[in-house]
């Protein structure tokens, strides 16, 4: 079997991101996308075998030893395309690679009951800005341009501002 070139191997991107390992996930947040990633057992120890040496079969040989359940190329590559999406992996802008073979539907479809628990999930959620984490005015309530009524302002309120 032919083997990737090194530039083309998976490799975990670790700059401006905060790790997060719990029992069987780890969550990650990025502070270039402000989005948080939990990677559930299968796409984080994926995530974590990808060190640039390894590629993808043997990657799925390694967590072969780590998984209760089989793993197939197949399931290592879907991960690498969800890790990929959400940018977790390192790009070498000099060789563009997809790691996308196969859909999750298509993958279920061809899996048993067991190797179907080992797929990879890779749940995001972007965070809010500070503006819109912050908790907003009750109606009644004094306002301005940086306390933030819950509906509006009205400025011509008897006694100042207030939240109506």
């Amino acid at each position: 079997m032919k083997r990737m070139p090194p530039s083309q191997r998976p490799l975990r991107r670790t700059d401006r991101l905060i790790i997060h390992e719990m029992f069987d996930e780890v969550l990650v947040y990025d502070k270039i996308t402000d989005q948080a990633h939990c990677l559930n057992q299968t796409a984080a120890l994926v995530w974590g075998a990808c060190d640039g040496q390894l590629e993808p079969q043997e990657i799925a040989r390694k967590l072969a030893t780590q998984l209760p359940s089989d793993v197939s190329e197949n399931i290592v590559m879907l991960a690498l395309a969800e890790l990929e999406k959400v940018r977790l992996l390192e790009r070498d802008k000099s060789a563009p690679v997809s790691f996308a073979r196969l859909s999750r539907r298509q993958m279920v479809r061809s899996l048993s009951l067991a190797a179907a628990v080992a797929l990879p999930v890779v749940t995001s959620i972007t965070a809010p800005t500070p503006a819109q984490a912050a908790t907003c005015t009750p109606p009644g309530q004094p306002c301005n341009p940086v306390k933030l009524c819950c509906t509006s302002c009205n400025p011509a309120a008897p006694g100042g501002p207030k939240c109506f």
